[in-house]
């Protein structure tokens, strides 16, 4: 299997919203609750670039296959060390190998900029991706019980989070 970890770019935005829609229109692990568009990633994409913060996609035998990138986690400026991270795959892309290297990419890109703190919040249940950031060396830091509706359910929130 040959990967590809790359900045996305304009261009990825279509592949990323197919990625992103299927969580959006399937699952409670996006609150969002309906569809986003190829020009609504392309310009997130530019807003988390304008922030100064990476959005990598990972490319798997030529198939844009996941992506991760991070945001500011509050406006207010001495939150200015702090992201919260996000990471997903393609359907049917899970417990290949994919999400660790592009999430330790991330990570990796984080810590250079002088990241203080990496926090993720995890719609439960979600054992993998709590696998995942516990694997890369977050810790489990808070959890909110029932704060999101979808699907006509209440959803709890974990938090996780990761100290450099």
């Amino acid at each position: 299997m040959r990967m590809l970890i790359r900045d996305a770019t304009p261009d990825d935005a279509a592949a990323i919203a197919a990625i992103y829609n299927h969580y959006v229109l399937t699952t409670t692990i996006s609150f969002e609750e309906e569809a986003v568009t190829a020009d609504d990633i392309a310009q997130r994409i530019a807003k988390v670039r304008q922030a100064g913060l990476p959005w990598l996609v990972l490319d798997s035998d030529g198939v844009l296959a996941g992506y991760a990138y991070a945001t500011k986690w509050r406006e207010r400026s001495a939150y200015r060390f702090s992201v919260e991270s996000s990471v997903y795959l393609r359907d049917g892309q899970s417990g290949k190998g994919l999400a660790r290297p592009l999430y330790e990419a991330l990570l990796a890109r984080l810590r250079a900029a002088e990241v203080h703190a990496v926090i993720a919040g995890i719609a439960q249940p979600n054992e993998a991706s709590v696998r995942l950031h516990e694997r890369v060396g977050f810790e489990r830091v808070a959890l909110f019980k029932e704060v999101g509706m979808k699907f006509g359910r209440w959803l709890d929130v974990g938090y996780w989070e990761l100290r450099f």
